[in-house]
């Protein structure tokens, strides 16, 4: 059995949202699948983990701070043989890929070279900067989990 955990920085429950609607699409017979606010999550937990799926706000074109310092202290731990998926919650202009995400794939890429990137990123649109998330986009966060659990096999 696959152990998932999908670790999210939120500002006004949309990546969080998001988060667990992507977790609900990884749950099944083969994964376990845990989620947890970055605040409140410690590095160490990745390393019972078999993938990891981080997930951000765009604060200004750019991932969370947070969520920046988080990818940060677990480049300390050396993770070798372990995966990772990206995803972000944005608003404005409809985008197949927010450049926030873009730049969070590109940290991950950095700073963790020893981990395997999941699935294609995915960005979830919001309505202005606090939301609500707009029709349609939880259900691909769920598919996304899909995604990432098939490519787990």
């Amino acid at each position: 059995m696959a152990k998932v955990f999908v670790f999210y920085d939120s500002k006004y429950g949309n990546t969080k949202l998001a988060a667990e609607k992507i977790a609900e699409g990884l749950r099944g017979d083969d994964v376990e699948v845990d989620v947890g606010y970055v605040k409140n999550a410690s590095v160490q937990n990745v390393l019972d983990y078999a993938a990891i799926v981080l997930g951000a706000p765009n604060h200004m074109g750019r991932p969370s701070q947070t969520m920046k310092k988080f990818i940060a202290q677990l480049s300390a731990l050396n993770l070798k043989d372990k995966k990772v998926a990206v995803f972000g919650t944005y608003a404005g202009k409809t985008r197949p890929l927010d450049r926030s995400v873009k730049k969070m794939v590109s940290m991950v890429q950095e700073k963790l070279p020893n981990l395997v990137l999941l699935a294609s990123s995915l960005s979830v649109h919001v309505k202005g900067v606090s939301g609500p998330v707009l029709d349609g986009e939880l259900s691909r966060c769920v598919e996304f989990g899909r995604l990432i659990a098939t490519q787990l096999g």
